[in-house]
């Protein structure tokens, strides 16, 4: 494993944690994973997607436009519910109108969360494996949880863009900066694919939107508080990793990815991490612990 930009020669990335990754928001740790492990997680999420039986009322297509998250996801408990869960999220364009798949139901989804760290020994494995958990001790974490977890997999031809965003927009704590995302390339994730993309110390500006829930009984289920700037598109840089690559996300580093326009999916996994030493999750998050899913801690 080496950090993007440093020799293969070190064995650690501790100088990097305190320097790149304060600096930037985001550090590229390659080699994090064997191909033979992604496969092993490709596999498992196929079987997962061959016993896929989702209700009609319940195919909800997923998006990050905001008015199309408040319509789609924001007004749904198919999503609202999804935290301690494992379920299935589309792409846009992928149903008639009486909710039939219109291509082949494998190559429909956008994404599966929010729980499969949870329910999942594959992915439950992977989350808490002996290489992750020195990966957050390197990082200082004290008492890391695991608030959710999604397979992302960016169909070929029309996987969705995901718009510029800050993790701590849907997942805000009090003080900021106790979020982490941890994403992993299960494939290359290229140009071409939609690899992802950052404004480097973007990071450190605060929150500029957020996403609540409504008052019980309200429709729809959330709603944003501020908005999302106009972000000048030279700010961005891409990020192409290969297979294995492990790209840490600081939870207010400005990101995003683009349509998937070629013949290659680019699937991911990814989770998020809190640091719950001295953190206030906030209640107005869509997404709570719940008693039959308490955040589990990152170390066993």
């Amino acid at each position: 494993m080496c950090c993007r930009g440093q020799s293969n020669e070190r064995d650690t990335c501790s100088c990097w944690f305190g320097g790149r990754f304060r600096e930037d928001g985001f550090l590229v740790l390659e080699g994090f994973l064997s191909a033979e492990e992604c496969v092993t997680m490709q596999e498992r999420i196929g079987e997962i997607v061959a016993k896929m039986d989702v209700p009609l009322h319940c195919r909800v297509e997923f998006s990050t436009q905001e008015e199309e998250q408040l319509r789609a996801q924001g007004s749904t408990d198919y999503f609202l519910s999804s935290g301690d869960k494992i379920r299935f999220f589309f792409e846009k364009g992928v149903f008639d109108k009486e909710g039939n798949f219109l291509v082949p139901p494998e190559k429909s989804i956008n994404k599966i969360g929010h729980a499969l760290h949870a329910h999942d020994p594959v992915f439950r494995c992977v989350t808490h494996s002996p290489k992750m958990q020195a990966l957050a001790r390197s990082l200082g974490l004290q008492m890391p949880v695991v608030v959710q977890s999604m397979y992302i997999f960016k169909q070929p031809h029309f996987g969705g863009e995901v718009s510029p965003h800050q993790d701590a927009t849907f997942l805000y704590t009090e003080p900021l900066g106790r979020v982490l995302g941890v994403w992993i390339a299960l494939e290359d994730a290229t140009l071409e694919n939609g690899c992802l993309w950052f404004i480097p110390g973007s990071h450190t500006s605060g929150v500029s939107r957020r996403m609540v829930r409504s008052p019980a009984c309200s429709a729809p289920g959330t709603r944003f508080l501020g908005s999302e700037p106009a972000w000048e598109s030279s700010l961005f840089m891409p990020t192409p990793v290969q297979r294995g690559a492990l790209v840490l996300i600081h939870g207010e580093v400005v990101h995003k990815s683009e349509q998937n326009l070629s013949d290659h999916s680019r699937q991911a996994y990814t989770f998020h991490l809190m640091e719950a030493s001295g953190t206030i999750w906030s209640p107005e998050n869509w997404l709570q612990p719940t008693a039959e899913l308490p955040f589990p801690p990152l170390y066993t």
